[in-house]
């Protein structure tokens, strides 16, 4: 039986914090090497400059690890975050650091990433586009309902009964506690509204809330998205077949909040909150809401957005973000154009009108489903949408059948592209690759391979998630 060691943690004392890591981390650097800094739930946040006490968590062969235990010097780029429950909800972690300074190192994170994993030659990197509004952005949030409230120590120090049922968000590394969130920034209204009634509709109905530990409970989830058409969408996820417990929640929220257009349910047994293959019933309202975007056609594009449809969950810097790629196609209306990981069509349908045709490509079917539908409510007929994954269909017999690209745009998820894509595309040789990305990290090791036939002509990075670590980012490939 190995022994557990009761050596005391290694501490060190009034160390300056340089910058910021991946993951919203921070690094100390000492003449040992990096030390990469978390916050512990419930701190009030680290950040470059501040001078801190470290207790080290974890050693590794070419960094450490640690938490900040104390804070002597405050950082000028501070300022006083504006939500209540920063420091121990596990969202917008950086509101702690000016707007201004939060641009500047996602921008100099951009530049890290591609140079020293994609060691490629790089052009000037254009200064990083800023997001307009930095709160109330969000079009989507997903609440979790539960018997395991989070605690803080005051709480739990005065020994009174607290109700365990809460509807908010997990607390960082808690799969089983979750936080009650009063007020939260990230999407407009009526969104607090609806789940500050959800909650206290459960709490006098004595409804019984998912407990995340043993798998009982009723209620589980609640999910709202809101539209720039003023649409508004609420599922409500539950555990259990309790049609008469149910039907009086949903008539409740139908006359509480008349201005929901889409109200739905699912019921989801299984022991986990995905819903992906789980049936949504429409309970009243439409089966979908609508999203208007304006390709500069004179006439905007409408995308239908189901419960289960992806969509860019900041609308507004995603038609910044969309309008960058596009403009580096170079597009003069005779250029075949393939959109990979196109999801629900929205890149596809943006550029579509500017293009001779469009072939869309994406692995989850039902979003190819959804793209072919927006493509039909738009009046645009030169797009296909092909579905299957993404190193299978891209063969030599797929670009006969469909024409080889002048023009690939491509936005994978954050894991990139597989290597095999990225190889599929020297050997397809577009005039211009458009590589869109939300992770940095796996865009420069594409790079990399995309080397050995392009050059880096042109950078964007842009802000879709303030007071967050999260950057995406716009890369032109052109021949060479």
């Amino acid at each position: 039986m190995r022994r557990r060691s009761h050596k005391a943690p290694e501490r060190l004392y009034a160390m300056q914090v340089d910058a910021v890591a991946a993951e919203g981390k921070c690094i100390v650097r000492t003449e040992e090497g990096v030390i990469f800094v978390e916050n512990p739930t419930g701190g009030p946040g680290v950040a470059p400059g501040d001078v801190v006490d470290l207790r080290i968590t974890n050693r590794k062969k070419q960094y450490r690890e640690a938490v900040a235990e104390h804070i002597h010097e405050w950082s000028a780029v501070r300022t006083q975050p504006f939500c209540e429950h920063f420091g121990t909800c596990g969202g917008c972690k950086w509101q702690h650091i000016r707007y201004d300074e939060q641009l500047r190192f996602k921008h100099q994170q951009v530049v890290d990433h591609l140079t020293r994993i994609g060691k490629v030659a790089l052009p000037d990197i254009r200064p990083i586009r800023a997001a307009e509004p930095t709160q109330y952005y969000r079009n989507k949030l997903e609440f979790t309902c539960a018997e395991g409230r989070w605690m803080t120590q005051a709480e739990v120090g005065t020994g009174d009964s607290i109700d365990p049922r809460v509807i908010g968000f997990h607390v960082p590394g808690r799969f089983d506690k979750v936080l009650p969130i009063n007020h939260c920034y990230l999407q407009p209204d009526p969104s607090n509204a609806i789940r500050l009634a959800v909650r206290d509709y459960a709490f006098q109905h004595d409804m019984s809330l998912y407990n995340l530990k043993v798998h009982t409970g009723f209620l589980r989830t609640l999910i709202i998205r809101t539209a720039s058409t003023g649409q508004l969408m609420v599922t409500v996820q539950v555990a259990q077949d309790k049609p008469d417990t149910l039907a009086g929640l949903m008539n409740f929220l139908e006359t509480a909040f008349p201005e929901i257009t889409s109200l739905n349910y699912i019921i989801n047994t299984k022991k986990n909150d995905s819903y992906q293959d789980q049936d949504v019933i429409n309970w009243s309202g439409k089966a979908y809401i609508e999203e208007q975007m304006d390709d500069g056609s004179g006439k905007p594009l409408t995308f239908r957005v189901g419960p289960k449809s992806f969509y860019q969950t900041n609308a507004q810097q995603a038609f910044n973000l969309y309008k960058v790629a596009r403009d580096w196609a170079g597009l003069t209306g005779r250029e075949r154009v393939y959109d990979l990981y196109t999801g629900t069509g929205t890149i596809a349908l943006f550029v579509a009108r500017r293009a001779q045709h469009v072939v869309g490509v994406e692995y989850v079917e039902a979003s190819v489903a959804d793209a072919r539908v927006n493509a039909e409510i738009n009046g645009i007929t030169n797009t296909t949408f092909a579905a299957g994954d993404m190193r299978e269909i891209l063969t030599d017999g797929f670009f006969d059948r469909h024409g080889r690209p002048e023009v690939v745009i491509t936005d994978p998820p954050r894991a990139g592209m597989d290597e095999a894509v990225s190889r599929q595309l020297l050997k397809a040789a577009p005039e211009r690759i458009v590589y869109v990305s939300c992770n940095t990290a796996t865009q420069a090791r594409d790079l990399g391979i995309l080397d050995e036939g392009y050059r880096v002509a042109d950078v964007q990075p842009v802000d879709m998630f303030p007071h967050t670590h999260h950057v995406e980012n716009v890369v032109l490939l052109v021949k060479k």
